[in-house]
């Protein structure tokens, strides 16, 4: 920050000031890795498609419809096609719709259970529709019925849901993102996800139609060691020799606040938090990630920080240590607290 002084001011403001003096980005990341952020769609679609790009985005995460609600808009939105074309415009993608939060494939509750693969069939059908390459869910909570009737019900839900979805070139990949493992998350480790995975394709579930996603945050909260390189290789040769890095197409790039272990999921800025640089720098530029699309979910992404945290992640991919954040920043809530735009 040199030597100004910031002192108490709105978040839009200080975001501002801190975007101000961080170098521009020139490029992306290294091997044409595509790096994009979850922004929110308060201001419609098509802006969002607009600011992904001013931020230096190459791909967009986004809800469909409102993450909080089991309810589903009974049309597609009205903006969609001019959404449609600005996203062919600015070349972002590959586009990723975030699942609703209420999703939860792994719980006994028989009611919950035909809810969620109600909501998350809906997603799939209309992922076509947004040019969205993936439909991302977290795992879900087994709500103490046990790790293994987890793994059974996930692997049934999954199975359900893509039947229920044609199969086909603009089909997308349903991608299962591991927990940090709060209220009986399942997915906590790579033999859990390892698990899920072959009892997926023990229904007869053609492999590439399910991927996983990688959210760093929730590693850390789990237990995983992420904060340095070798951590992280560690993680991926494991996983390598488990699953094949090949299922791995999307990274949710976040720091943490939570402690290492703590089963809690608290995202924190980029090179802020209890991770840190040298692991998420490795995230970024590990060779065989090269075909993997990163994601940030970071706090105050609607309110400037989005900006922040790009040119961070390019620093870090760069070899360059982010600067400190000023206290102000280290308080936000979490990025993807708005739900999707107006109809």
């Amino acid at each position: 920050m040199g030597s100004c002084t910031i002192g108490p001011m709105p978040t839009r403001r200080l975001a501002r000031a801190v975007d101000a003096s961080a170098p521009h980005a020139v490029s992306g990341l290294p091997d044409g890795r595509r790096l994009g952020a979850h922004l929110a769609m308060g201001a419609g679609m098509v802006r969002a498609a607009e600011r992904a790009r001013e931020i230096g985005a190459d791909s967009l995460q986004l809800f469909a419809d409102n993450p909080t609600a089991w309810r589903r808009r009974a049309e597609l939105p009205a903006e969609l096609p001019a959404f449609r074309a600005k996203v062919a415009e600015l070349g972002l993608g590959p586009l990723a719709i975030h699942a609703a939060y209420l999703v939860n494939l792994a719980g006994p509750d028989e009611d919950l259970f035909e809810r969620s693969l109600g909501v998350l069939t809906r997603e799939l059908a209309v992922a076509p529709a947004y040019g969205a390459q993936f439909v991302n869910v977290h795992v879900g909570s087994h709500r103490g019925a046990g790790v293994e009737a987890g793994v059974a019900r996930v692997a049934d839900g999954v199975a359900r849901v893509l039947a229920g979805t044609p199969a086909g070139p603009d089909a997308a990949t349903l991608v299962l993102e591991n927990s940090a493992g709060g209220g009986d998350g399942l997915g906590t480790s790579v033999d859990e996800l390892a698990r899920i995975l072959d009892a997926i394709a023990a229904r007869d579930v053609v492999a590439g139609r399910v991927g996983l996603c990688l959210d760093t945050a929730h590693l850390w909260g789990a237990g995983v060691a992420i904060d340095t390189a070798e951590g992280v290789d560690a993680l991926l040769d494991s996983i390598a020799s488990r699953i094949g890095l090949e299922r791995i197409v999307m990274i949710h790039l976040n720091d943490s606040r939570a402690a290492f272990g703590s089963r809690v999921d608290r995202h924190q800025h980029l090179a802020a938090g209890e991770i840190g640089s040298d692991g998420l720098a490795r995230f970024l530029t590990h060779p065989a990630l090269a075909h993997v699309a990163y994601y940030l979910e970071t706090p105050g992404m609607d309110e400037g920080f989005d900006a922040v945290n790009m040119a961070r992640a390019r620093d870090l991919a760069a070899g360059v240590r982010p600067a400190p954040l000023p206290p102000e920043a280290l308080n936000m809530r979490g990025s993807r607290a708005r739900a999707a735009g107006p109809d």
